[in-house]
């Protein structure tokens, strides 16, 4: 559907400020569907990149540091997460036997089966893009990485 119709708004300033509204709304829309998807495992789309991150590192450990460098919310406080996925045993914590200031994260058993139960829906999620064709979401990821820079 139109942004236009979706916000009730006939005009912007110009395309750039379009554009800059239509990726705002639009990464709220899909973050809303994120959470729907992952609130049947019960986790949040958070707690679920954080995992992806640790099982990434399996079966050596992560430390937080490691953690708030590669999680894609860069306002999600990476050590509350952990301590949550910890709380639903789904990782270990352990003190860093190379530094005693340090903690090792690594995922255990629980928390990898519950990955790979996602990574057999993934798909669901992945219709959130099912009106675009393959070459339409390739040059979707070339412009977004682009406008990145």
């Amino acid at each position: 559907m139109r942004l236009e119709d979706e916000i009730k708004q006939k005009q912007f300033q110009n395309e750039y400020s379009k554009g800059i509204v239509n990726l705002t709304y639009t990464a709220s829309w899909l973050e809303g569907r994120a959470k729907v998807f992952f609130a049947k495992y019960d986790l949040t789309p958070q707690q679920y990149n954080v995992l992806r991150i640790i099982r990434g590192q399996y079966p050596k450990g992560a430390t937080v540091n490691l953690i708030r460098e590669r999680v894609l919310d860069k306002m999600s406080d990476a050590s509350r997460i952990v301590e949550r996925l910890r709380i639903k045993d789904l990782l270990d914590r352990t003190i860093s036997v190379y530094d005693k200031r340090a903690a090792d994260i690594v995922i255990n058993t629980k928390g990898l089966e519950l990955l790979e139960k996602i990574d057999k829906k993934l798909y669901e999620f992945e219709k959130t893009f099912e009106n675009l064709n393959t070459e339409e979401v390739q040059q979707l990821n070339a412009l977004l990485d682009k406008l990145r820079g």
